[in-house]
């Protein structure tokens, strides 16, 4: 092959390459224009919901607000909605703080993960490195814990994904990365590079923590230090894990022997070993947050559009009876909080 034609193909690949990359900027502005020109879901005092026990979320419901985070009263869930002006793909709130992890696309892809104060302004950054997915904070705010993806875009196969999970001490900015903490499985350390961590959780301590933790086409679940920088199996076949608010069980998704991309529902009591599958019989790809020590809630996307599709955020009871139901319509990504 000459020169000359050497030069044309690689035009060629560029060309196809920037058409594109063009091509998909204008599906997700021409989705997000779409979502923005729907009529909004109706507003609620900010200030009023915040001083009572209430819900903090993704807006996914279409109009002007899609996107940004909000609240309800949990009192009221299907209610009017206060909305804040910033927007997240993935949130988490206690009290004192919350983290808003932000993704912008284009032709280059920027992430961010904020902290906001009580006023729902940014007060902070959190270290970002890739494709937003899972944060999480301490009851008392002090420590937050944010996952993302570095390679692939979701937990659906087995070794073709990357995460990197990052806990990080907010006073004064201190992170570590889970990937620099020693692993035990059955006593034996685990070194393989393939390791993954995900989905932290955090105890009243503000130093115990769970999580996932993935080698060789396995999963389990960690109970780590972040002091003495250590995590250790408890199980297997557990992922997204969530403690529940008096610190006896997680709420989990497991894969069990169903097909890859999909999972169940269930709660582990750290206690006396017992597993409860939950009533939620569709596959759910959420890390699941607590109401109560009785009800556990999840999102779940309502159609299989990943552009300005909307979503709800369910609720189950966490001991295996009842029905799953809507909490709150159009929404994703819960946290509940009782002001302090």
């Amino acid at each position: 092959m000459s020169g000359r034609v050497r030069l044309w193909v690689l035009a060629g690949v560029v060309l196809l390459a920037l058409v594109a990359s063009g091509a998909y900027v204008l599906r997700v502005q021409q989705r997000q224009a779409a979502a923005n020109s729907a009529p909004g879901a109706p507003r609620a005092d900010l200030a009023t919901v915040t001083a009572t026990p209430h819900l903090v979320f993704r807006n996914t419901a279409l109009g002007e607000g899609y996107g940004r985070l909000a609240l309800v009263p949990t009192s009221a869930p299907t209610g009017p909605r206060a909305l804040t002006e910033m927007s997240c793909e993935r949130v988490y709130a206690v009290a004192t703080r919350s983290v808003c992890l932000s993704a912008r696309r284009g032709i280059t892809n920027t992430y961010r993960a904020q902290v906001l104060g009580t006023n729902w302004a940014p007060a902070g950054e959190l270290p970002l490195s890739g494709l937003p997915s899972r944060a999480r904070l301490s009851r008392d705010g002090a420590l937050a814990a944010t996952t993302t993806f570095v390679y692939g875009d979701s937990y659906a196969s087995p070794g073709q994904f990357s995460t990197r999970t990052t806990v990080t001490r907010i006073a004064d900015g201190r992170h570590t990365d889970l990937e620099d903490f020693r692993l035990e499985v059955d006593g034996r350390a685990v070194t393989s590079v393939d390791r993954n961590f995900w989905g932290v959780t955090f105890a009243a301590d503000d130093d115990t923590f769970y999580a996932t933790a993935a080698s060789g086409g396995r999963t389990w679940l960690v109970r780590g230090s972040v002091s003495a920088r250590r995590m250790t199996a408890l199980r297997g076949d557990v992922e997204c894990p969530s403690l529940s608010p008096d610190g006896t069980r997680i709420g989990f998704k497991k894969h069990g022997d169903l097909p890859a991309g999909r999972w169940r529902l269930a709660v582990y009591d750290l206690r006396t070993g017992a597993e409860t599958m939950l009533a939620e019989t569709r596959s759910v790809d959420d890390q699941m947050v607590w109401l109560d020590n009785t009800t556990v809630l999840y999102g779940l996307p309502r159609t299989a559009d990943s552009g300005a599709a909307t979503s709800d955020i369910w609720a189950v009871p966490a001991d295996g009876a009842g029905t799953p139901r809507v909490f709150v319509p159009d929404a994703w990504s819960p946290a509940v909080v009782s002001p302090s």
